[in-house]
């Protein structure tokens, strides 16, 4: 078995906390030792990141980009063996592992264009004024388990173009790919510009008040997300917290059904439904409720369930058993509650933390399926009458990350999506994510950016350049 280690100033080293395993969800069984560090081995590694810090900030943009594109071609070259780990790890199926690498490998090379602009605000016979933006420091990438590798990237490459340092902390269900992206990207890299941390309890608290580190990035629940905001203030940390999400779709009357229920299947299931934007709430105009229902199990049914490395399956497990217990627990309020499960509801009699795509219908606001974030294989299809009474419904949750409504005519979906109270509304799509767009959420899903330039401009700080010319009065 594989023993995966740390990384702190360019070295790989052995926590003090001895290790922990990692679970094949697939299996229920160990496939790998993770090495588990301590508190003191955090203030090691922000040490050494500080101290990278006095030298990585003053290399110039074509040099960060240069390194950036190394790795990226490095990433290419391992993109194999790094699918094949997140599969090992996660429980997603191969294809969709190998497209969350080479989607790795996109989104390293956007940033390695990227540039950070110099706004000059004024420039006349007596003064100009410039707007510089300026590397933060340190910066704690705090990720979740499911899409370890993409989301790492996500937060990781960003930084280290803008010249931060940068300390991840994986979730300690799936660290290996995390570790194996970090071992990559430090052979392009001075020692201690990244640097990684694995545990399972303990540091996220840790990284949330330490004082040498100067901005969190974090992706998670949004009770997580509160517990990093409060001990951030110690130090004024920067956030950017992208949080849960209960995304509402609504689909107005006259959609075409077959083509429609395909894209939405996609959009709720993808990664087993385990995506932050995934489409999690369906709303149907009466006159096409029905049809849709059976069109969405009609597809569900043509899934192969299995082992992500097993050839033909299209469908892996839920991640991990608290996952699946939350998924369970869900399922079975709505069904004592008179909601009808259209297929699937019940976790396959198999090793492996398995449960089918599933379908429910007979369920509103106000019962837990819909309210909560089920976070799995399971998507609540609901009836409405009209767009006033179905926007009510979609906006009455806490959480706002993102939205979508489909229709035959594209300027009326794209004037209902508007109202959507969410940070991004698609129209006829659900959970496009692009480099170049900027992703966000509102209400209780986050706050700050991810992606394009004005995710990029959330590593840096603004520094105001006043200069008085020569002569001027």
């Amino acid at each position: 078995m594989n023993d995966y280690r740390m990384l702190i100033d360019g070295a790989r080293v052995a926590g003090e906390g001895g290790h922990f395993e990692v679970l094949n969800p697939a299996t229920e069984t160990a496939v790998a030792q993770c090495t588990a560090g301590s508190l003191a081995q955090l203030d090691l590694a922000v040490a050494a990141a500080r101290r990278a810090f006095a030298g990585w900030q003053l290399t110039g943009h074509a040099e960060r980009s240069a390194c950036l594109q190394h790795i990226a071609d490095a990433i290419e070259q391992d993109a194999e063996r790094l699918a094949r780990l997140i599969v090992r790890e996660q429980g997603k199926p191969l294809a969709l592992a190998f497209s969350e690498v080479m989607g790795g490998v996109a989104w390293t090379r956007y940033a390695a264009a990227q540039e950070i602009p110099v706004e000059l605000i004024e420039d006349n016979a007596t003064q100009r004024v410039e707007l510089h933006r300026k590397p933060l420091g340190v910066v704690a990438s705090i990720t979740p388990w499911n899409w370890p590798f993409m989301i790492a990237i996500w937060h990781i490459m960003p930084a280290l173009r803008a010249g931060n340092c940068v300390i991840s902390k994986p979730s300690s269900l799936t660290p290996l790919s995390t570790i194996a992206l970090v071992e990559i990207i430090a052979r392009h890299v001075p020692n201690g510009v990244i640097n990684i941390i694995t545990g399972e309890r303990g540091f996220g608290s840790a990284i949330s008040s330490h004082p040498g580190i100067d901005k969190i990035v974090f992706t998670g629940s949004t009770a997580t997300g509160q517990r990093v905001m409060q001990a951030a203030a110690g130090n004024l940390k920067r956030l950017t917290l992208e949080l849960g999400g209960n995304d509402a779709a609504i689909v107005l009357p006259g959609t075409a059904v077959e083509e429609t229920a395909e894209a939405i299947f996609q959009a709720a299931f993808l990664n087993m439904g385990q995506t932050c934007a995934a489409l999690k709430r369906l709303y149907v105009h009466e006159s096409q409720q029905q049809a849709f229902a059976d069109a969405l199990v009609a597809i569900a049914g043509r899934q192969v369930i299995g082992d992500g490395l097993e050839e033909g399956v299209t469908f892996g497990p839920v991640q991990n058993s608290e996952q699946l217990a939350l998924v369970t627990e869900l399922v079975e309020d709505a069904r004592g509650k008179g909601a009808r499960v259209l297929c699937g509801g019940e976790r396959l009699a198999r090793p492996g933390f398995f449960y089918p795509p599933t379908i429910v219908s007979g369920v509103n606001n106000g019962d837990r399926l819909v309210d909560e974030e089920q976070f799995g294989p399971v998507l609540p299809v609901i009836a409405y009458r009209d767009v006033e009474e179905v926007l009510r419904a979609a906006n009455d949750s806490d959480m706002g990350l993102g939205g979508s409504v489909w229709g035959p005519d594209a300027e009326q979906a794209l004037a209902v999506a508007k109202r959507l109270e969410s940070g991004v509304a698609w129209v006829n799509c659900h959970a496009q994510i692009q480099p170049n767009t900027p992703f966000g959420g509102s209400k209780m899903s986050g706050f700050g950016v991810e992606f394009g330039l004005e995710g990029l401009l959330e590593f840096t700080g603004q520094q105001l350049l006043y200069v008085r010319k020569p002569g001027a009065a």
